[in-house]
């Protein structure tokens, strides 16, 4: 697109643009009709008739007829000079052709704005000309933009591309000023190019936020809503929403190794017992509309902001779906009047951050050594010294390794060591040392120790997996149509082979001013998704083979037990497996938001919105039977899932937004929704397919019938709900919002479909009080709230009703025909109805002060909660003779207090370096107050008895405590070797943990009158919990020499606990040790080395306590990411018609910090992948 400025003329600029076709038809009538219609300027006439005007107001009397708004320099235009007029219905620009005929000021249109320039400041004209370009953040041209040289008179404004041409000296300083952007000053030092980056003045813009069927201005708020741009963190290129989340206030975010990434959200702490179906996660708001799909189906590039609700006011307006807060993502719109054009590509290497070792196979061998040397460990009579001694009749050495220095240890020789067992004289001194270790068990493993053969199988299941993400995206903003329009490609690869995920995602959003009063719209997101290979199963790969097997034969072929065909172990090769498998899934969805807005009198508007939502989904999985270990008879042959889900919602919203006497600020808001959500899911297991399987995952068609399975699945729920909701404002200093919403919902009982939800809150911002005269405090709010919203989310829209199950048992009867035994088929209630089954309630109360600093320089915001949950969704056990074991129903209490900070300031702002910082802390206590309401009689050890409620054992829940508490026995450290007649009284011995006796009352007294300690569930302990309660992030930005940025993000989850059972070492009990497996690197007890942390290898707990877990410390740091970018200076851009380009380096997961975690990655307890990335975004 070209911007031709003429004096006499104009050539207009046209948006044109061609967009995909989809099925809603609607959409492309709105498209068309805007596109068709006649450009503004020809459209608009204005008339002006007089015989002397001055050209201000001429200029003045268009403004008042039309929507144009002029932008000029009053320097350059003179004002004041007379012109006669005669324009009776003409267009604008045959009035502007008339009124500056013979001057030099020429003119440009640009949507609604009219820009007037002087000739004589022509760029051909300068010969100490200074140009350059302002832009903003997002890299699009700033228009109108003032430009002044500091202690002058001489300034300019930029045109419509943003660009500017300024006659100044070397040394002179200029300043930027824009209505909305924070000011600029700009030392030229003797540059002739300069490229201007304004950034946006928030207060100044009084900055948006969505709150719900509506949004506010941030200076309006009176709940607890925290805002995240994902364009502050285009740098560090996030891959999912949760990247961009990672960080905010009261919201934790589980971190997700995977190839397809993303992780679990909480916001506030865990609200009930009741976990499945995603009832403790937030409501997902997209533009508007409940979300019902994946957080994977929005690409973080097309969105512009997100706002997260904690508290019951702010949430309170999705009633009964807010409990767990609300999340509402609002994306991208166009915003220049020219097109924009947006491509980025991001490329990156994801390597394996934390994760547990296996040993090699030295360390194998030396680990089997020790494994065998500690059965030998007692009290040597000779020395009296608890050391390697003997077990049985075997001495300690007979498992050393034959070498000079071992057995000069045990001063024997050679031929006395061999002599220690029977053995072929032909056997070498390594087989006999080999078989000593049992390395016999898998003799596989035996001769390739023998013969030095080595595979690295941790190697093997793992590679540097390749990510790559493409997006492109063509946006604008004309006075009838705003359009955004994108489409991505992400490809990522996990760390483990065979883990993959691909996704095309697009998004077209479009809104049409119909006419002045009119407008409709629509947003369609479409993705269509594979959610990856198989992967192979990588532990099972590390653990299941010794490292002198390997995945091949002697000819180079694939074998399927690596460790031989006579092991009783025969371990396990994927690469073998995966001949025989064949995977192909995938998810296809279509999420629409269609809506339409008319614009009544009194600050009234009326908005209609309808969210269809299609997915299907297919999951088609092979195994073949001629795999040696897979029988046709058992094993799925074929695996065939298939299923679609048809999900809409709608809203009718009538908003009443009104300002009388300038000070009184009403804003009433009314809403009507209703939704549907319907599923149908098909599963198909096909077994023993005659005559072949040939047809692989296609031959479904000829599996035996009798050991074939066929089974589907439809679900349907409906919901509706009323709000009203009421703002006012005085003055801009006292605030109030009151909401009343009333739902339905069709999963529960009879008797409550219908539940109310009320909140409310106030707001004062006693900054603005006359009396308030402290500077350095800029801005200042007191925010308090209270309410209740609802939580219907249930793993099954049917729980409130019985069930009917089918069941079969084989009787005595034989069938005469076929003489096989009779199969009986009935039907049972396998669930009892509940008709009083309704929300679960969570009521908040909120305080919260929100301050600025120095001018805002530092903004600060505390938070203080008090949120109580009733009615849990809980299952009830019920007595006997009821024929159910449980029941459905309400009960229990858990309460969520807490604590939120959140800091941000600009520390330094300097020409040449600018620094700026975030900060979070969260602090929340968990605490179940009540359950089942049944109490019980506790007797302590003297005998004393106090009533309590019952707690429930069996859950691990407890009144009182956290619903994630440790409650178990207490290591209090290992046994060492001068303890052995202490440890005995245990049954154990040096090396094995010591536990804990604190309930001595039940100990057994031995006729020796010695005690025999007695564990049950009075000894334990209640040790912290595994929820962290603390949450804490930093993110600090830095800008340098302009061009250059860089940044980093650090956080950290605190106070949690872990139960930990490796520190026993006791792998044989699993079989790893006799099976020639192998095992996790680890530390160990030994004799010479008796650490107080870790036991000796195969230890066990005390007598009725075979492995006692220790309670481990599982806070930790993470850097999580550090990003380096370059903005390609303007000079080199232009010749290419680039607006902005920039190329930028990150690296994920950079390293994480633990004070006592040594299993793999503290916040996966496994894989946590490390990602190394180089982008490029180009603006056009």
């Amino acid at each position: 697109m070209k911007n031709i400025l003429y004096q006499e003329s104009i050539v207009e600029i046209k948006h044109l643009f061609h967009i995909m076709k989809i099925t809603a038809l609607a959409l492309f009538i709105f498209a068309g009709t805007a596109f068709a219609t006649k450009s503004y300027s020809q459209v608009m006439k204005v008339t002006v008739v007089a015989d002397k005007i001055s050209t201000g107001k001429i200029i003045n009397e268009i403004e008042k007829q039309t929507d144009y708004l002029f932008v000029y320099n009053v320097n350059e235009v003179n004002l004041k000079r007379t012109v006669q007029v005669n324009a009776e219905n003409k267009s604008v620009a045959e009035v502007l052709n008339t009124v500056f005929a013979g001057t030099d000021i020429y003119y440009a249109m640009e949507g609604k704005n009219i820009m007037l320039m002087s000739k004589a400041k022509d760029i051909a004209q300068q010969s100490n000309k200074i140009t350059g370009i302002i832009k903003d953040q997002e890299g699009e041209p700033i228009i109108g933009a003032n430009i002044t040289v500091k202690g002058q008179s001489i300034g300019t404004i930029t045109d419509i591309d943003g660009r500017f041409v300024l006659e100044a000296s070397a040394n002179a300083i200029i300043q930027i000023s824009y209505i909305g952007y924070v000011s600029q000053e700009v030392n030229i030092e003797n540059q002739k190019n300069l490229n201007i980056i304004l950034k946006e003045d928030t207060e100044m813009l009084d900055e948006v936020v969505v709150i719900g069927y509506g949004t506010m201005k941030k200076k309006d708020l009176t709940g607890a809503v925290s805002q995240v741009r994902p364009a502050e963190l285009s740098n560090e290129a996030p891959k999912t929403v949760q990247d961009v989340l990672r960080g905010t206030a009261g919201l934790r975010i589980g971190f997700d190794g995977s190839a397809k990434g993303g992780g679990s959200m909480q916001v506030r702490g865990q609200r009930s017992v009741y976990s499945d179906g995603g009832h403790n996660d937030p409501l997902i708001i997209l533009d508007g509309m409940i979300f019902y799909g994946e957080l994977s189906e929005i690409n973080p590039n097309d969105i512009s902001q997100i706002d997260v609700l904690k508290d019951a006011s702010s949430a309170a307006v999705y009633g009964a779906k807010a409990a767990n807060g609300v999340v509402i993502v609002t994306t991208k719109k166009g915003r220049s009047e020219k097109p924009v054009i947006n491509f980025s590509a991001n490329v990156g290497f994801v390597t394996i951050g934390d994760n547990r070792k296996v040993y090699d196979a030295n360390g194998y061998l030396k680990y089997r050594e020790d494994f065998y040397i500690t059965d030998t460990y007692g009290v040597n009579p000779q020395t009296g010294k608890y050391e390697t001694y003997q077990t049985g009749n075997t001495p300690s050495e007979y498992y050393n390794r034959p070498t000079e220095a071992n057995l000069n240890k045990h001063g024997i020789t050679l031929d006395a060591w061999k002599a220690q067992t029977k053995q072929d004289e032909s056997m070498s001194i390594e087989e006999i040392w080999g078989r000593r270790l049992g390395l016999q068990a898998s003799d596989i493993t035996l001769n390739n120790f023998l013969l030095g053969r080595t595979f690295d199988w941790y190697d093997h299941s793992f590679h540097t997996g390749l990510n790559q993400d493409y997006n492109v995206s063509v946006s604008g903003n004309s006075k009838k149509v705003n359009y955004y329009i994108s489409l991505g490609y992400l490809s990522n690869e996990g760390v483990a082979r065979g883990n993959e995920y691909s996704a095309v995602r697009s998004n077209i959003k479009l809104d049409t001013q119909i006419t002045p009063w009119l407008s409709v719209g629509a947003n369609i997101n479409f993705q269509n998704r594979t959610d990856g290979d198989i992967a192979t199963n990588w532990e099972s790969q590390i653990l299941d083979n010794s490292p002198f097997t390997t995945p091949y034969g002697d000819n180079g072929e694939l074998v399927p037990h690596p460790m031989g065909e006579n092991a009783y172990w025969k371990g396990y090769n994927f690469d073998y497996d995966r001949q025989y498998m064949d995977l192909d899934r995938g998810y296809m969805v279509l999420n629409s938001i269609l809506n339409s807005k008319v614009t009544l009198p009194f600050g009234i508007t009326y908005q209609f919105n309808v969210a269809p939502r299609y997915q299907y989904y297919h999951n088609r999985y092979y195994q073949s039977s001629q795999h040696p270990d897979w029988q046709a008879e058992t094993h799925n042959r074929v695996t065939r899932n298939q299923g679609k889900r048809f999900d809409w919602s709608l809203n009718n919203t009538i908003t009443w937004d009104y300002t009388w006497a300038k000070k009184h600020h009403t804003i009433l808001t009314l809403v009507q929704e209703a939704e549907e959500r319907q599923s149908w899911a098909d599963e198909i297991i096909a077994r023993n397919i005659l005559p072949s399987e040939a047809l692989g995952l296609h031959g479904t068609a000829n599996g035996d019938k009798n050991l074939s399975s066929f089974s589907s699945t439809d679900t349907r729920e409906t919901a509706c709900g009323y709000l009203a909701r009421l703002f006012y404002s005085y003055n801009d200093t006292y605030m109030a919002t009151f909401s009343f919403r009333r739902d339905g919902y069709s999963a529960f009982g009879t008797t409550n479909p219908y539940a109310n939800f009320f909140s409310g809150a106030l707001a004062w911002t006693f900054t603005n009080e006359k009396f308030w005269a402290w500077e350095p405090l800029s801005s200042g709010k007191l925010r308090l709230s209270f309410g209740q919203n609802g939580n219907r989310s249930l793993a099954d829209s049917y729980l409130a009703l019985a069930n009917l199950s089918l069941g079969k048992y084989t009787q005595g009867y034989i069938n005469a025909a076929s003489g096989a035994l009779m199969d009986l088929k009935y039907l049972f209630v396998s669930r009892l109805a509940n008709p009083n089954l309704q929300w679960e309630k969570t009521t908040s109360w909120n305080i919260g002060l929100d301050l600025g600093f120095l001018n805002n320089r530092i903004n600060a915001s505390l938070e203080y909660y008090v949120m109580p949950t009733t009615d849990m969704i809980m299952n009830q056990s019920l007595p006997s003779f009821t024929g159910f074991n449980s029941i459905t129903t309400n009960l229990g209490r858990i309460e969520n207090r807490g604590f939120e900070l959140s800091i941000n300031s600009r520390n330094i702002e300097k020409e040449n370096f600018k620094w700026e910082t975030g900060f979070t802390l969260s602090v929340n206590k968990n605490t179940i107050k009540k359950l089942y309401g049944e109490s019980e009689t506790i007797i302590d050890a003297a005998g004393n008895t106090t009533a309590k409620e019952r707690d429930d054992v069996t859950n691990g829940w407890f009144i009182g405590h956290p619903v994630s508490a440790i409650w178990d026995y207490k290591v209090t450290g290992i046994w060492q070797k001068d303890e052995v007649e202490e440890a005995a009284k245990y049954g154990q011995r040096p090396g094995d943990p010591k536990v804990q006796n604190i309930y001595t009352a039940d100990d057994k007294v031995n006729a020796d009158g010695s005690v025999t300690p007695v564990y049950n569930n009075k000894d334990k302990q209640f040790m912290g919990e595994t929820t962290p309660p603390v949450h804490w992030s930093l993110r600090n930005n830095f800008t340098i020499y302009k061009n250059w940025s860089f940044s980093f993000n650090m956080y950290s989850y605190m106070g949690h606990k872990s139960l930990d059972t490796n520190y026993l070492n006791n792998d044989n009990n699993y079989s790893q040790i006799t099976n020639c497996r192998n095992v996790y690197t680890k530390k160990y007890w030994t004799v010479d080395n008796p650490t107080n942390t870790y036991a000796r290898l195969s230890a066990q707990g005390p007598t009725g306590i075979s492995a006692p877990a220790r309670v481990i410390d599982r806070s930790f740091i993470r850097l999580e990411n550090i990003s380096v970018a370059y903005n390609i200076p303007q000079e080199f851009l232009e010749k290419y018609k680039i607006l902005n380009a920039k190329v930028f380096a990150t690296v994920r997961n950079v390293a994480t910090w633990s004070k006592e975690w040594e299993y793999g990655d503290p916040e996966t307890g496994g894989l946590a992948p490390r990602t190394y990335s180089l982008g490029i975004n180009l603006t056009f």
